[in-house]
């Protein structure tokens, strides 16, 4: 108590005073302890926030735990919740989908009842593999050949600007080519040992 006699007597020479706190709190004006400004003395409309992950688990029905991404049940993924725009989207996106699967079924019905050319019977896989006479093995990997050889003549369709694209060129070139060559070399291995059995 004396030292605050003591303060209190310097701070007064100095020419302001300075109490102790007891006697400051019972002074101080109601006005601080006012809201800033009006906006935030009016009632604030708290929204609750959309949740950007589902609550529960749609296999067991757990809640998810807090900042979880999967069921701590049965170790289900935990799905991100939908908005209501989403939802909307979603079911019209469903709609589409499932107008557009009915019209491939009925354009399928419609083309079982066209009947196609004779020659069209030839394309058949089994067609092919009797007109070669090759087993099924050497006739995939003869096919498989082919194609190979396709790819590297797109390849050759590739403009090169630079050196350095024309050797990625090549390169690729390269690499159609020797596939082609495995797998008709593989063709040939298969015919013959289909060919040795027979």
């Amino acid at each position: 108590m004396g030292n605050d006699v003591g303060a209190r007597n310097a701070s007064e020479s100095r020419g302001f005073t300075v109490g102790v706190m007891s006697d400051v709190i019972q002074d101080t004006q109601h006005e601080f302890w006012r809201p800033p400004s009006p906006a935030a003395a009016e009632e604030v409309i708290v929204r609750e926030p959309t949740p950007t992950m589902a609550e529960a688990c749609s296999r067991c029905g757990t809640e998810f735990l807090l900042g979880s991404r999967f069921c701590h049940t049965c170790g289900g993924q935990r799905p991100e919740a939908l908005s209501a725009s989403a939802r909307a989207d979603a079911l019209s996106i469903a709609r589409l989908w499932a107008q557009a699967v009915a019209r491939v079924a009925a354009f399928l019905k419609v083309l079982g009842r066209v009947g196609f050319p004779a020659w069209i019977r030839q394309l058949h896989f089994q067609q092919i593999r009797a007109y070669f006479g090759l087993p099924t093995a050497a006739l995939v990997s003869f096919l498989i050949g082919v194609g190979c050889i396709v790819g590297a003549l797109v390849v050759g369709f590739l403009n090169a600007k630079t050196l350095l694209d024309w050797q990625a060129i090549q390169f690729y070139r390269a690499e159609w080519l020797l596939g082609a060559t495995a797998s008709f070399v593989a063709g040939i291995l298969l015919k013959k040992s289909g060919t040795n059995s027979q």
